[in-house]
């Protein structure tokens, strides 16, 4: 589920503060595979493992890859059941080493560019009757998200690339590249998420920050993330009221297709 950005590590215990909130997207993406074709299960930026026993147990005695490039999240995925092997590789120049039988990717894509040629060239690996599944968040466009770009541009102009976050095609792009080779579905599901009260911040920015905003503070000093992220939590007051009891009802699109050739 983590794809690490280039040069820079995913922090495990971060990612997973919100691990039951993460999986159900991520199960409901297995739950809509109905075919998985002879050949190796992939779990494409498997992350810290978090499915490869529900992979396991759908695989049905085919061997469960795990492929990532964080070190950290496959330390972690070293100790979770289901994997017949790991794979420390950035997607951008991984291949398999035989042709598998399903390519699982949740919430990984998306940090990757060039989609364009990245999706058919994921669906040319599989064997015949072999299922690519993906699911890519579909937030870039809510204040959750969107804020995190336009307040470091504002606060910082010229030293972070607003444009080089986590992107994806439209919908109508993805058809047009994927339907002419096989069985295509695509869906979008908005999950309400239930943010829990945290002290002394924003839930909304605590979910974000470990993931999606987390290339951006990256690059800043310490006192220059504290400035960003006070001026980002005064927004998130607005844009997502806190509850009296601190929690935050927070709705978070995602994006998702099968592909069987």
């Amino acid at each position: 589920m983590a794809e690490s950005p280039r040069n820079s590590d995913w922090n495990p215990r971060a990612y997973a503060r919100f691990q039951d909130l993460r999986l159900r997207p991520a199960m409901d993406l297995l739950n809509a595979v109905d075919q998985i074709g002879p050949g190796d299960v992939i779990d494409l930026g498997c992350g810290a493992g978090q499915m490869g026993a529900a992979l396991s147990k759908r695989a049905m005695g085919r061997d469960v890859i795990g492929v990532d490039a964080s070190p950290a999240m496959l330390e972690k995925a070293h100790a979770s059941k289901g994997y017949a092997s790991l794979q420390q590789a950035d997607i951008r120049d991984w291949h398999p080493r035989r042709a598998p039988g399903l390519i699982y990717s949740n919430a990984a894509l998306h940090w990757l560019g060039d989609h364009r040629r990245l999706m058919p060239g994921l669906a040319g690996m599989l064997r015949k009757g072999g299922t690519l599944a993906v699911q890519l968040p579909h937030q870039n466009n809510a204040p959750s998200h969107r804020v995190w770009l336009t307040l470091a541009d504002d606060l910082f102009p010229g030293r972070i690339d607003t444009h080089g976050g986590p992107g994806i095609l439209t919908p109508v792009e993805y058809d047009t590249l994927l339907a002419p080779k096989g069985r295509f579905r695509m869906w979008e599901t908005e999950y309400y998420q239930r943010l829990s009260a945290e002290a002394d911040s924003h839930p909304v920015r605590r979910y974000t920050e470990a993931t999606y905003a987390r290339p951006v503070l990256n690059l800043l000093e310490p006192d220059e993330r504290a400035v960003l992220i006070a001026r980002y939590e005064e927004v998130m007051n607005t844009a997502y009221p806190a509850r009296p009891d601190g929690s935050v009802l927070f709705p978070f699109r995602r994006l998702f297709f099968t592909l069987t050739v």
